[in-house]
């Protein structure tokens, strides 16, 4: 564990590539496992970061550099957020205390950033298809290089990973699989697979009695085919009597393992062997989240992504001041609800914590399910759910529920089912970047028919529309952002509101502002920047993105020369390109300009949340700028 002082790092400032590491004596890795830990540990203490993970894989990342050879060898890791030691290793020591930081690196493998990285990621499951991709293409081109998926054993109970296990096992191209099993996710790891693995995790004479049956079968005398086929079905009966399964050999890997994933001898030795085989290879090894940090050790959820922290206690710095979060109201009102209501069903993907449903399942337990990783099955199960009268209330961050695109769509909308979808973390997320932005899911749900979507303009908005949506007879969706509320008092009652109904904040004659979420607060601050200019502004909390307030908006287009829409979401289909079809089709366009804000067609980087708002213009300043240039070309 680490105390108050650090001592003076000598062997990572060495490493400029992989290739010196191979220049490191293997007694030396340990200390250098160690000054890893401490570099981390230091940034993400200042940065905030995925700290937790990345502690637990850094003898497993040493190992694989200095075995295999980036990077003419490819790695692919699963999700990304374990990529810390990777990103030390290869030549970004010097930029590493910008990690997170805008225009620093990346929290996550990406291609602009480095050679090293040879495909980006920000979500679960994918490293073995994409793995198995680049493998075909090494074939197709006659190389021979390694591909190696590593992947966790929270994302492994993915579908895609599944698809991806599957696929390659059919194929058997040469490619190595490298699970790290920590036990964990964000949060603990649920579902048969999980248990599966505890059972060969713990079950010590595995390795031991598959060697022996394998060397006791190949003694055998070749004495024609029946009896091969006999030894063959031996074979298989001692390995299904000592395991409690042999699911990845079932799916045409060899296994190896499990490994001490903080035993470096153990970790090159067995990726020593999986380089000469010529064939899929799936590596067990088993870490533990947080290695080295004893509260990460303690606390790996905690400690999985994390603000800036003090490293001798662990304590997290936190304003204590700062109102709730949009998360906490939102919890405190579903068990509010969920009493009254006992058709309310709860479903989370891994994130029970993350969306604040975990307190729903403490209360609530019969009715409360966490289906892991598994977007895809967790929106379906709900409809199911739903079609036999139950409300199910799906919540994700915003960035995975579109992993779901297509059971929303089919499951759930073109059914029409009582079904309410909750967006946490919808809009910019700040130091997580393009992967994990919810910059999207208005446009992509705003096409799906039936589909009601409403947006908070404050924390206290959030809770009558919960309301509004689990008395709703069919399906709709809530987004709202991460952090802080904007410090509103909370009614006292939770009601319900008319849905497709806007609300008006302040009137004008010159030139309306409709805004939804987070741009309410700052279409108030911008209407007071351009009133200052002797504008006469008014402001919009549009609250229903689908379907629109559209007797509001045609009284408002007979009243305003220009209607500005303000949206913390892609333009491309989102609220704004919904409002100005709107007013098209009421063939308003002529007597009143419409002005849509949002997010541009880009992938906005990581950074300060306000940094990037600034950036896109839409803050106060930079919002109230671009409509005093849109002011006077109307004029």
């Amino acid at each position: 564990s680490f105390g108050g002082g650090w001592t003076l790092m000598k062997l990572l400032p060495t490493i400029h590539a992989p290739s010196d590491l191979k220049n490191i004596p293997d007694a030396q890795l340990p200390e250098l496992c160690q000054e890893i830990r401490e570099e981390i540990l230091e940034v993400t203490s200042r940065n905030g970061g995925h700290l937790a993970p990345n502690l637990g894989v850094v003898e497993l990342t040493v190992a694989l550099h200095k075995v295999f050879s980036m990077p003419r060898d490819k790695i692919v890791w699963d999700v990304g957020h374990q990529s810390y030691v990777h990103k030390l290793l290869t030549g970004r020591l010097d930029r590493f205390p910008t990690l997170r930081q805008y225009g620093g690196l990346c929290g996550f493998p990406k291609r602009t950033e480095s050679e090293y990285d040879c495909f980006g990621t920000g979500h679960s499951s994918t490293s073995i298809s994409a793995a198995l991709g680049i493998a075909c293409a090494r074939d197709l081109a006659g190389d021979d290089y390694n591909v190696i998926a590593v992947i966790g054993d929270g994302a492994l109970t993915g579908g895609e990973a599944m698809e991806g296990l599957n696929n390659a096992g059919d194929l058997h191209k040469k490619l190595i699989v490298v699970l790290n099993d920590n036990e964990m996710s964000i949060s603990k790891n649920v579902g048969a697979l999980s248990s599966y693995l505890t059972e060969l995790r713990t079950d010590p004479t595995y390795s031991r009695v598959k060697t022996e049956v394998e060397g006791f079968l190949k003694s055998l005398p070749s004495i024609g085919s029946s009896v091969a086929r006999a030894v063959g079905r031996l074979k298989d009966s001692f390995k299904y009597f000592f395991v409690p399964g042999m699911l990845f050999e079932d799916f045409g890997f060899k296994y190896l393992g499990p490994v001490d994933g903080h035993d470096l001898p153990a970790l090159m030795e067995t990726f020593e062997k999986a380089k000469q085989l010529d064939e899929p290879v799936f590596i067990h090894v088993l870490t533990t989240k947080g290695k080295g940090y004893k509260p990460a050790e303690e606390r790996p959820n905690a400690f999985h992504g994390t603000g800036p922290f003090d490293i001798a206690t662990g304590k997290k710095f936190s304003n204590p001041q700062a109102p709730a979060t949009y998360t906490k109201v939102f919890s405190d009102a579903l068990v509010e609800l969920g009493e009254k209501n006992r058709k309310v069903v709860a479903i989370t993907a891994a994130m029970p914590e993350g969306t604040g449903l975990d307190v729903f399942g403490k209360y609530y337990p019969d009715r409360f399910f966490d289906v892991g990783i598994a977007e895809q099955h967790g929106v379906t199960m709900g409809a199911g759910l739903a079609a036999n009268g139950y409300h199910p209330l799906v919540a994700l961050y915003s960035t995975f529920a579109q992993r779901a695109f297509d059971q929303l769509l089919h499951d759930v909308a073109m059914q029409n089912l009582p079904f309410t979808l909750c967006l946490d973390r919808a809009g910019l997320v700040g130091d997580d970047g393009s992967t994990h932005h919810g910059a999207y899911d208005l446009s992509y749900l705003r096409l799906m028919p039936n589909m009601v979507m409403m947006v908070p303009g404050d924390e206290n908005e959030l809770r009558h529309m919960l309301k509004t949506s689990l008395e709703y007879n069919g399906p709709s969706v809530l987004r709202y952002p991460r952090g802080s509320g904007l410090g509103v008092p909370l009614d006292p009652e939770i009601h319900t509101l008319p849905i497709g109904k806007s609300k008006r904040l302040r009137e004008g004659s010159q030139i309306d502002l409709w805004a939804v979420g987070t741009m309410v607060d700052t279409a108030r601050k911008t209407a007071d920047l351009l009133e200052k200019q002797g504008l006469s502004v008014g402001v919009v909390n549009a609250r229903f993105v689908k379907p629109l307030d559209r007797e509001a908006l045609e009284a408002a287009s007979h009243t305003v020369k220009l209607l500005v829409t303000l949206e913390e979401n892609s333009l491309a289909g989102g609220f704004g390109e919904g409002v100005l079809d709107a007013l098209n089709r009421m063939g308003r366009l002529k007597e009143c300009r419409v002005l849509n804000l949002g997010i541009p067609d880009l992938y906005v980087p990581h950074g300060k949340r306000e940094l990037l708002l600034r950036d896109l213009k839409l803050d106060p300043e930079g919002a109230a700028d671009t409509i005093l240039q849109a002011w006077k070309e109307e004029l």
